[in-house]
């Protein structure tokens, strides 16, 4: 996976880099890794913003999240993608998905037919 990870109006130091890619390496874990994230942390006044934006398998996933403390604003946005890739991957399987053992023998529809 490739993380960029950039700063508007203020300069990422190394610790909120490792901050943000071990909240990121939580995100590996899911059945399909994304590609590529970005994150964009910026400060404006007495705002705390984090945007992060994922591409997985032809999908852009998309969180933002405004806090008082920066820290706090990635911890949100890390939960925001955790939550959506997990949306994705449960709209990626099938749930109705006939058993095998049932297709080889020749009954589909789970119950005996009844002769006429």
């Amino acid at each position: 996976m490739q993380n960029t990870i950039t700063g508007r109006h203020m300069e990422v130091t190394p610790a909120l880099k490792d901050y943000v890619n071990s909240k990121l390496e939580r995100l590996e874990r899911h059945h399909e890794p994304p590609t590529s994230t970005q994150v964009i942390l910026a400060v404006e006044k007495l705002n705390h913003k984090a945007e992060g934006i994922m591409q997985i398998s032809g999908e852009t996933i998309c969180a933002k999240a405004v806090e008082n403390d920066m820290y706090a604003a990635i911890d949100s946005v890390a939960d925001k993608l955790d939550r959506q890739l997990k949306r994705h991957k449960e709209q990626r399987t099938q749930h109705h998905a006939t058993p095998v053992s049932r297709m080889t023998n020749g009954d589909l529809h789970g119950g005996e037919r009844k002769q006429a």
